[in-house]
């Protein structure tokens, strides 16, 4: 965490890329580089209107730049989606625990599994993952859309899913095109006959709460570990410092003590997929 958390870096607005009908991603130039580690959060403020955080969706080795994927859902996703390049925003951070790729993770074979605009804070994680391949046994990854028009980062979605080193599957919940040639179906249909040693292996879900619930107990009837299922919990943030208390589960801060938390340490708290 910076010396004053409460500062914002100015941030000159680069560029504004359309990836779906309610989807963007923001290309920012900050004032100065801004290092963060994957799983690690922002908070993104708007002058005169208000801050809000988001996961960085660029890769944590580019600190000169830093993408923002955001979806509209509210009245600073609105205000943020009306924005044109030049625009001038705030930036401060990073915040949050990481996910860890150097330490946990080295030498397992690691599952991703994501859902809808989840794919955004999992594309910092698989730009982490591509860079350390060749610590890892392997890296499996299934990715759910609910139609072929709602997949962002279509381009690197194609390279990903044709020609890299990650096994990566993409499924729709429906077909509205009829052009659609890879799985139909919930993110958890693609799940069974993972060529994957679960014993051997550390799994990340991330995507909307509904989705997260029940890709976690698919996880569970697996076979894999409470310990091992790693969840990205930011629903919830507002502040990211730990003062307001938004985000409260059990005894955690989510954004002090996660937003990245190991199934094991929340599972018997209320209202965790809220």
């Amino acid at each position: 965490m910076p010396e004053n958390p409460y500062k914002s870096i100015p941030a000159k607005l680069l560029d504004v890329i359309e990836e779906s009908g309610t989807i963007k991603t923001f290309v920012l130039k900050p004032e100065r580089p801004i290092l963060f580690e994957a799983g690690q959060f922002i908070e993104m403020a708007v002058p005169g209107v208000g801050e809000a955080p988001f996961t960085p969706s660029s890769s944590p080795a580019v600190s000169e730049k830093m993408d923002v994927t955001v979806m509209r859902v509210g009245k600073i996703t609105e205000v943020l989606h009306d924005l044109s390049p030049g625009a001038m925003l705030g930036l401060r951070g990073p915040l949050g625990k990481p996910y860890p790729v150097d330490t946990e993770f080295k030498g397992k074979e690691i599952l991703v599994i994501g859902g809808g605009v989840g794919l955004a804070p999992l594309r910092s994680l698989l730009y982490a993952l591509l860079d350390r391949i060749d610590t890892y046994k392997k890296v499996v990854v299934r990715f759910g859309a609910r139609s072929p028009q709602d997949i962002i980062y279509k381009d690197l979605m194609k390279k990903w899913t044709t020609n890299s080193p990650m096994d990566f599957v993409i499924s729709v919940d429906a077909d509205d095109t009829g052009k659609w040639k890879g799985p139909v179906g919930m993110v958890t249909t693609i799940m069974d006959d993972l060529p994957i040693n679960i014993s051997d292996a550390v799994a990340v879900v991330c995507g909307p709460p509904i989705m997260m619930k029940f890709a976690t107990l698919k996880l569970l009837e697996l076979g894999y570990a409470d310990s091992r299922i790693y969840l990205s919990m930011e629903k919830n943030m507002s502040c990211g410092i730990g003062k307001c208390g938004h985000c409260r589960l059990g005894p955690y801060f989510v954004c002090e003590d996660g937003p990245v938390m190991t199934y094991d340490k929340i599972k018997n708290y209320e209202a965790i997929w809220d």
